[in-house]
């Protein structure tokens, strides 16, 4: 007889969000008992509205800013804003959930003796002058700009993490996960996706800051999410940081035109200035990735972008 039981209870915060609420799935799926801790900043009940049925799934409101007291096997840490018209509006908080929030699940993961993954961002290269970006990049970031706040949050983030590996010998992974999109995304988040998906189904302008001569490799989220649960379940000496992203790499304006295609919209491009600190490149190194744990990105460009079309095509109908 099929063992019905969990396999682990995990945690994952931000679940409510965009990659989150695909990990929660993806982990209900394999038979696990997930804890979904999101404060609805930025994540959203309906992304996991269709999950609240499972009897393994449980939903806590919580700010991981403040310390968090529950009993699992494994933490996901997902919970920050992730794109910049989210995490800019309030900066302090942004900080303050990549320092005091990732000490606070460090801290639990410590007392339970639960191994910990941070979702880290490949912000932490900046603007950066090598390309395609490795893990060995140090990067290049304005410890003082706007952006500032998300880029510097994360790179201390990866410090607190480190340092509870060499100081307690926690179990932890990192990832650094470069442009992802799919379905979940919110119509509002600000990110190049799904501002031009948007623009493209209501035949608007579609904005592009610069000349579109900026490039971006863009996962499909199913991609990433596999990736994520692959580092989590390798081997403990294999600890990271490792790049997550699609190496494929698109300018900006390619993006527009494939959407403007695949959406058969009238919209026009227009351009607009540049916003402070924009990254001119970001394309990731996945070498370590496939060396490791034999991922690579899946999903072409425009079948990704197709089901995500799709996604907000059912979002905008009446």
């Amino acid at each position: 007889m099929k063992n019905l039981s969990p396999n682990k209870r995990i945690l994952v915060t931000g679940g409510a969000g965009f990659l989150g609420s695909h990990l929660c799935e993806r982990l209900l799926n394999e038979g696990h008992e997930v804890l979904c801790v999101d404060n609805f900043y930025t994540g959203r009940k309906a992304n996991i509205a269709h999950l609240m049925d499972n009897p393994y799934f449980e939903v806590m409101r919580h700010d991981i800013c403040f310390p968090l007291y529950v009993e699992v096997d494994e933490i996901y840490n997902l919970a920050c804003p992730a794109s910049p018209i989210h995490y800019q509006f309030d900066p302090v908080q942004t900080t303050k959930t990549s320092v005091h929030g990732v000490i606070n699940m460090l801290g639990l993961a410590k007392r339970i003796k639960a191994k910990i993954l941070q979702a880290s961002t490949s912000e932490v290269y900046g603007d950066p002058t090598v390309h395609p970006q490795p893990e060995t990049y140090w990067g290049n970031v304005n410890p003082i700009g706007s952006r500032s706040c998300y880029d510097e949050g994360k790179r201390c983030a990866e410090t607190l993490f480190m340092d509870y590996y060499r100081q307690h010998k926690l179990k932890i992974k990192i990832v650094r996960i470069f442009n992802t999109y799919g379905p979940n995304m919110a119509m509002n988040d600000g990110r190049v996706v799904s501002n031009f998906i948007i623009q493209a189904l209501k035949d608007e302008p579609i904005t592009v800051y610069g000349d579109g001569s900026h490039t971006r490799s863009f996962c499909y989220v199913n991609d990433l999410v596999e990736g994520m649960i692959r580092m989590m379940a390798g081997p403990d000496d294999f600890i990271g940081p490792v790049n997550l992203g699609n190496p494929d790499e698109f300018t900006i304006l390619e993006l527009a035109e494939r959407i403007i295609d695949i959406t058969g919209s009238k919209s026009k491009v227009v351009f607009k200035p540049l916003p402070a600190d924009d990254p001119k490149q970001r394309q990731p190194d996945t070498t370590l990735a496939k060396n490791k744990l034999n991922w690579t990105p899946k999903v072409k460009l425009e079948n990704g972008l197709k089901k995500t079309i799709e996604y907000f095509e059912n979002l905008l109908r009446p």
